[in-house]
């Protein structure tokens, strides 16, 4: 493994330690949002992090959904987070991810993606130089091509017009699908789909941390992904990662 992967490696292992330990405990609320949840628990995941990586290149940046962006002016940008699915967390539902993905800065390039479920004890890794992995072992997307097979998660956003946009995506795809997901974490959505339990994940209204991980994962293990602006909030990104078997474009 290339120095970045096993970085982020350490990094979300020793951050996932943090909020499985602290899961069910009394949580600090910093901010109670109408679709959403800021924890003080996200800012000490991203805090350990940032150390973490800092500690051992210095000139790197940080970008992250707590505390924006930090370090250095190195060529290569970190992108976490701390704890994507953060509502499940807070609600008791043990489906949630430390995500944190590397990138050329300047580029823009994948370099390395890390994404750990602390609770199932499943890492997912990946870099360029390194095949997408689950625990060590070599994964791919699944072999499903029509919609009548698949199993697809819809991520549903944090406004009114997403919301919307999302309710008539979901009934035109759930008329079509074997099943639809609703699971609440971006990343783990992208990682499932890269380990073939997961066909499609589509959402209106997510950011670059939720995501950057994920996106060089689905494409190392044989899937894509389509992303564009957002139509409903500026700097957010509208996402569809498959398996690129199953025709979901036709479906948007």
């Amino acid at each position: 493994m290339n120095e970045l992967l096993i970085t982020a490696i350490e990094a979300a292992q020793a951050a996932g330690q943090l909020i499985k330990t602290n899961f069910g405990s009394e949580l600090t609320v910093n901010e109670m949002q109408r679709h959403d949840i800021k924890l003080e628990l996200d800012v000490r995941s991203q805090q350990l992090i940032t150390t973490m990586i800092l500690a051992k290149f210095p000139d790197h940046a940080i970008l992250g959904e707590e505390g924006g962006d930090v370090g250095g002016n190195g060529e290569i940008e970190w992108i976490v987070d701390p704890i994507d699915g953060t509502v499940n967390y807070f609600f008791g539902i043990p489906h949630f991810c430390v995500s944190i993905g590397a990138r050329n800065r300047e580029s823009k390039e994948l370099l390395a993606g890390v994404i750990f479920d602390p609770m199932q004890n499943e890492t997912w890794t990946v870099s360029q130089d390194d095949p997408p992995m689950l625990n060590g072992k070599p994964i791919s997307v699944s072999n499903r091509g029509t919609m009548a097979e698949a199993v697809v998660t819809v991520g549903f956003s944090k406004s009114k017009e997403a919301l919307d946009l999302g309710f008539d995506r979901y009934k035109r795809i759930s008329y079509e699908v074997r099943k639809t997901r609703m699971l609440g974490s971006a990343a783990l959505a992208m990682a499932y789909i890269a380990c073939g339990r997961l066909d499609a994940y589509v959402e209106e209204q997510i950011s670059l941390w939720d995501i950057a991980a994920g996106l060089l994962l689905v494409e190392k293990a044989g899937g894509k992904a389509i992303i564009k602006p957002s139509t409903t909030k500026p700097g957010t990104m509208f996402i569809c990662a498959s398996n690129g078997k199953v025709p979901i474009e036709n479906y948007l």
